[in-house]
């Protein structure tokens, strides 16, 4: 974790993420770090086995980025180190229905994963301190505020159990540019092409201002943001995959143990 520890956003730190280059790799080359990632989706299948069957805890992975970034790419490709059946995924798309009702924090809350669970989100209450702040929706004090609404939020959830990590995948405008090309060009993902997607594209730099106030303001000790440098997705799978690992290591878990007397008990 030494050559990724600075990827980590310290608490109350101001972020630039035009010094951090989309490219870095760490170090690694593409085989060696595909290898360690095989091993890492490995420990994870154990480490989310325990976490199940101790049932004390739970694991909320957060994933943000720009569009085209790669998070479902992420999903496809780490989360598979999970088993589906204590592994929920939710992508927030834009508020519909009945969550236009509620505070914005509703249908997160509501989402987030039991003990023993790992939730991933595809998208988060983030957003509604990134695309309202950069299309102007919510204004002054107001949105000021919403950072420290989160904050609480994870702090609560983290008292109660809830481990949160996040993760900000972080591509040039370049690498966008030729992601958003390729989905054009194969009939396998033109589907997901937008002309939205240019529209949001044209507001590139107000996004990447949202995004440092936002990873800014909002990375803590219970709750840390990480900087994927994700032009690279075998770096990206890697480096997720890693600091997953490393976080579910650190629970220190252990085995539930049964309470009956075994020597008294025969499977006939």
């Amino acid at each position: 974790m030494k050559e990724i520890k600075h990827l980590c956003v310290k608490p109350g730190s101001e972020v630039d993420l035009e010094s951090i280059d989309p490219e870095f790799c760490g170090g690694l080359d593409k085989e060696t770090a595909r290898a360690q990632t095989a091993e890492d989706l490995q420990a994870l299948e154990h480490l989310q086995q325990q976490l199940y069957a101790e049932d004390k805890r739970a694991l909320l992975v957060v994933l943000q980025g720009i569009d085209t970034a790669g998070k479902d790419g992420v999903i496809r490709k780490v989360m598979t180190g999970f088993n589906p059946q204590g592994c929920v995924v939710t992508p927030f798309k834009k508020p519909a229905g009945e969550e236009v009702e509620h505070d914005y924090l509703w249908r997160v809350h509501k989402a987030c994963p039991r003990r023993g669970e790992v939730g991933v989100f595809n998208r988060s209450h983030y957003e509604d301190v990134l695309v309202v702040r950069v299309h102007e929706l919510v204004h002054g004090k107001r949105l000021e505020r919403r950072y420290d609404t989160i904050n609480g939020f994870e702090r609560m959830l983290t008292d109660e159990g809830t481990h949160v990590v996040k993760f900000f995948l972080w591509i040039s405008q370049d690498e966008q540019k030729k992601r958003l090309q390729e989905r054009l060009e194969d009939p396998e993902k033109n589907w997901k092409f937008s002309e939205a997607d240019l529209k949001e594209r044209a507001l590139w730099k107000e996004y990447i201002e949202a995004f440092n106030i936002a990873l800014g303001r909002c990375s803590t000790e219970h709750a840390p943001w990480w900087i994927v440098p994700a032009n690279r997705k075998w770096f990206r799978d890697w480096m997720v995959a890693r600091v997953l690992r490393t976080t579910l290591e650190g629970f220190k878990m252990e085995w539930p143990r049964t309470t009956l007397d075994l020597t008294k008990v025969k499977v006939k």
